[in-house]
């Protein structure tokens, strides 16, 4: 995984872990992020989640993959 994605996944792992999905309900992480779920994780973590998936799809996209994502 390219640097530009490893901070942001490791934001959205602390972010995810900090929450009241695996803090007070009791998930696991993997399960605070799937849809379903979806309304007990915050509006943050939603941000950097998206944020993640740019970045990884702008590993496939040949545009981007010449030029680097955006930091």
């Amino acid at each position: 995984m390219p640097s530009s994605c490893k901070e942001i996944r490791a934001e959205l792992a602390e972010c995810i872990l900090k929450s009241d999905c695996v803090l007070k309900d009791g998930l696991t992480a993997k399960e605070c992020l799937h849809a379903d779920n979806e309304y007990r994780v915050p509006k943050e973590c939603t941000a950097i989640k998206k944020s993640f998936f740019e970045c990884r799809r702008g590993m496939l996209d040949m545009r981007t993959r010449f030029r680097g994502n955006k930091s």
